[in-house]
C-alpha cells in the first residue's frame, strides 16, 4: 500500500451507518455572539435559522446557514470550557468555503472586518484560494475553480 491515499467521491471506502443520520456542524466559539451573527450574515450572507440565549443574553447557540451548508456558533464561556481563538492564542482550525467567486467573497469578508492572511490567487493545486482571520479569530480558506474554469 502506498504511503498515502487519495480518496476522491467515490471511491472511498463505504461505511454502513445503519439508521443513522449523518451530520457534521461545526460550531465556532466568538466573543461576542450576537456581533458574531451580524458580521456572517452581512460579510457571507448567511441565513440565522436559529438563535437560542440564556435569561443573561448569553448565545450558546446559533445556526446559520450559507446555501444548503449549515454552521453554529456561540458566545465563548470559559467555565464551561468554550474558549474562543482570542483566549487561546489564536485558532488551531482551518475552515475551508468552497464558493463560485472566492475573490469577491474574500473581499466582502475583509470589507465587514476581516484580516487578509493570504490573497486569493490561482494556487499550483488547481484551485483559486486565499486565507481571511474573521473578527473573532476564526481562519477561512476560501476558495473555488481556477478562473475561466468555472461553469465548465
Amino acid at each position: 500500500m502506498k504511503r498515502a491515499e487519495i480518496y476522491k467521491a467515490g471511491n472511498a471506502p463505504p461505511h454502513d451507518h445503519g439508521d443513522m443520520n449523518v451530520q457534521l456542524i461545526p460550531k465556532l466559539l466568538v466573543s461576542d455572539a450576537d456581533a458574531a451573527i451580524t458580521y456572517y450574515t452581512q460579510a457571507l450572507h448567511a441565513r440565522v435559522n436559529l438563535r437560542v440565549a440564556e435569561d443573561n443574553g448569553v448565545v450558546n447557540h446559533a445556526e446559520l446557514a450559507l446555501d444548503s451548508v449549515t454552521f453554529a456558533l456561540a458566545q465563548s464561556v470559559q467555565a464551561w470550557g468554550w474558549n474562543d481563538p482570542g483566549s487561546m492564542g489564536g485558532s488551531p482550525v482551518l475552515i475551508m468555503l468552497t464558493v463560485s467567486d472566492p475573490d469577491s467573497t474574500a473581499d466582502r469578508m475583509v470589507k465587514h472586518g476581516a484580516e487578509l492572511v493570504i490573497p486569493v490567487e490561482e494556487r499550483p493545486y488547481g484551485k483559486r484560494q486565499g486565507r481571511v482571520r474573521d473578527p473573532f479569530g476564526h481562519l477561512w480558506v476560501i476558495g473555488g475553480e481556477l478562473r475561466g474554469q468555472q461553469s465548465r
